[in-house]
């Protein structure tokens, strides 16, 4: 089936180590969020600023000010709950392809090509270095798993075993 299976199944895991990484950054974060339900995030970022010893004024305190308005003016709850379902479907589209299997694969594959506007539409209004390495690496990841599933229903079609007929 495939030229170099070794490579093949520890670049799937190395994928799948990758999106159950995302996934549990995303519940940690969730959990953050949570321990900031009955607080005054707003006073907390404050505090960090001038801990931080940070001109309150500056790019990166305005900033995190910035996304602070946008919290406290968000569902929390909501925004909890969206992120463990991004992180459940993440951490499944680990398992599944760890254990090398077929609906893994077409999970990581539609959740990657699904970025792949995003990606375009944000580096062509904010070119960056760091924008066209996630765009090539997601492309390679999207385009391998979609090798990977080529293979897999080539090696499929061609098994005496599954009572297909051979295409000629």
């Amino acid at each position: 089936m495939n030229a170099h299976p070794g490579v093949d199944r520890r670049t799937l895991q190395g994928i799948a180590l990758f999106e159950a990484l995302k996934g549990i950054a995303v519940l940690a974060g969730s959990f953050g969020l949570i321990s900031l339900l009955h607080h005054d995030v707003r006073h907390l970022a404050h505090e960090l600023i001038a801990h931080l010893g940070m001109n309150p004024g500056g790019r990166y305190p305005t900033a995190l000010l910035r996304y602070v308005d946008i919290l406290e003016n968000t569902d929390v709850r909501l925004l909890v709950l969206l992120s463990i379902g991004y992180a459940v479907v993440r951490l499944i589209e680990a398992y599944g392809l760890w254990h090398d299997l077929a609906w893994g694969e077409w999970v990581a594959a539609m959740s990657g090509a699904l970025y792949v506007p995003f990606e375009i539409s944000h580096f062509l209004h904010k070119p960056s270095v760091i924008g066209a390495l996630v765009f090539v690496a997601n492309v390679f990841v999207v385009g391998f798993l979609a090798l990977q599933l080529y293979r897999r229903r080539s090696a499929a079609s061609q098994s005496p075993a599954c009572g297909c007929k051979r295409r000629s």
